[in-house]
């Protein structure tokens, strides 16, 4: 456990951990959990594409994700109930399974991305998330009072003749960025886990927003620590296991 080999995809995913379960609490307020699928399709899509480009998957799946960010915000009014993740989740699955059936070099980091293969994770996954997790907990921080009154009271904004795109937009790229970066170090499933399930027991059972922040942050951690373990005892792919342990979490506590 404590050589590299193993260390650092735990220390990868353990930043991921803690603020996968804040950002699904945000966007399961917007109703936008849909997104987190959306953006981790899109991702593994970007990165295949770029590993088959010659590119490095990490920065292909992130710039994906970035664009997939972006097209939502300028599509939202025309594709409106969560249309534009279902179209953007089935465009980036199909392309990601056309490529990985079609690209031997992408077949490998495919089935790594769906299975949810978190020991691959090495240096470089390190190195991209330790700081992101820092910036997108702090800028999650301070959208947080805006993104709460763009919820609850729409109005604020413009009877303060205050612009709210600039926040919703930057949540946006910051839940397209962190999403890439959970797709790109332990698959989709199980980011996705980490940003559903942990938020969806925290609207049932906690007692105020910030109380449900902390709630889904420690059921996060709690969950990834076990799952890594028991994958790890028992050499099993990471994000089935996470999955299946946020599931029998959810059900006993929600």
């Amino acid at each position: 456990m404590w050589s590299d080999l193993f260390l650092l995809p735990f220390l990868t995913g353990l930043g991921l951990a803690l603020v996968l379960p804040v950002l699904g609490c945000f966007l399961r307020l917007r109703d936008e959990w849909l997104a987190a699928l959306a953006y981790a399709h899109v991702a593994a899509a970007g990165a295949l594409l770029a590993l088959v480009s010659g590119l490095a998957p990490a920065l292909g799946g992130m710039a994906a994700a970035v664009l997939a960010g972006v097209g939502k915000r300028l599509f939202a009014r025309r594709l409106a109930g969560g249309a534009a993740f279902a179209i953007l989740l089935l465009a980036g699955w199909a392309v990601a399974v056309l490529l990985a059936a079609n690209q031997p070099l992408a077949e490998q980091l495919g089935h790594s991305l769906f299975d949810g293969q978190l020991y691959f994770s090495g240096t470089a996954q390190l190195m991209l998330v330790a700081p992101w997790v820092a910036l997108s907990g702090a800028a999650l921080a301070v959208l947080s009072r805006h993104l709460l009154l763009a919820r609850v009271y729409p109005d604020y904004f413009s009877a303060r003749r205050l612009r709210a795109w600039p926040v919703v937009f930057g949540f946006d790229l910051i839940a397209a960025l962190t999403l890439a970066l959970a797709t790109m170090a332990m698959g989709v499933m199980g980011g996705f886990a980490l940003v559903f399930v942990p938020a969806w027991i925290a609207f049932r059972r906690a007692r105020s927003w910030r109380g449900g922040l902390v709630l889904a942050a420690l059921i996060g951690l709690g969950a990834y620590v076990a799952a890594f373990l028991l994958a790890l005892g028992l050499d099993q792919p990471f994000g089935p296991v996470l999955a299946l342990l946020l599931i029998a979490v959810g059900l006993i506590i929600a």
